[in-house]
């Protein structure tokens, strides 16, 4: 069991760091709501756990390593909602849980600087969700926690290329916006690097070293492909979902010395032009 870990909510960052354990001689158990996720996921090496469905407590009870993925929704966490009784029961059992939270909980800073200590002040129902679920994971006591805030995430399947390729992408301008951003890779090799090394109670950020306005990742991602650049579009003018302007609400530009420090982490992607160019070069 030394090599077990349990991902709740098994998805895009989840898979990729089951790549990377699956080949090191780790068990991984991952749930999903379908059948049709389940056969997917079983495909890649990974134990497909159906859920809500499976005894999830039981798991919990036995599996020294959990990674939770699953974000809150509108009635708040529903890991926690479901299994909190099971977590606390098992908490002191447990070698290693990882939490993966959001930057969005540090709201806007105008493009500032953040680091994890900067005060949490999401200026979006997501944000204060996420900090309303880092709380609850935190009060459960003697819990082995690390909470992973992610930047946006890009990579394989997950990148501006097939909008650039379809003519829809749009580089949407708003004065002083700019974004932080980690490859998947990149959260992969993080959380590996925490299961060997834990440090319960700690808080890391992942982005890379490399925040930048959207346009210009937009931009980039045309010249690789050797397509026009989208025209320029203000953000006052551009039709957007609420979903999508939500967005543009926060612009901060986020620090990653602290995981540097304490785990060695160096992304394998320091920019978004590094992380582009991989792409464009594996799909090509």
């Amino acid at each position: 069991m030394d090599k077990t870990l349990l991902s709740i909510g098994h998805g895009y960052s989840a898979q990729a760091l089951s790549a990377r354990l699956i080949p090191q001689g780790w068990r991984i158990l991952g749930t999903t709501r379908s059948a049709d996720k389940a056969a997917e996921i079983a495909a890649t090496g990974v134990e497909p756990v159906i859920w809500p469905g499976a005894d999830l407590g039981a798991l919990i009870a036995e599996i020294p390593h959990i990674l939770v993925s699953a974000g809150p929704g509108r009635d708040g966490d529903p890991v926690l909602n479901a299994v909190e009784d099971d977590i606390s029961r098992a908490a002191p059992h447990v070698r290693w849980l990882g939490y993966l939270s959001t930057t969005g909980v540090y709201g806007d800073h105008g493009g500032d600087w953040v680091d994890e200590d900067t005060p949490l002040t999401p200026s979006t129902k997501r944000g204060q969700a996420r900090v309303e679920a880092e709380a609850r994971w935190q009060a459960i006591p003697d819990l082995p926690l690390h909470i992973f805030r992610l930047a946006g995430i890009y990579g394989p399947r997950r990148g501006p290329f097939a909008k650039v390729r379809a003519g829809t992408a749009r580089r949407i301008i708003k004065d002083g916006q700019v974004f932080s951003r980690i490859h998947v890779a990149d959260i992969a090799q993080a959380l590996d690097l925490s299961l060997h090394s834990p440090d319960p109670g700690a808080i890391y950020n992942l982005c890379d070293d490399d925040p930048a306005p959207p346009q210009d990742v937009i931009a980039y991602a045309a010249e690789l492909l050797g397509l026009p650049v989208p025209p320029a579009i203000a953000f006052e003018d551009a039709d957007m979902t609420p979903m999508a302007r939500s967005f543009y609400a926060e612009s901060k530009k986020v620090r990653n010395d602290r995981i540097k420090q304490a785990l060695g982490w160096k992304p394998i992607f320091p920019t978004y032009r590094a992380g582009l160019a991989a792409m464009a070069t594996s799909e090509s």
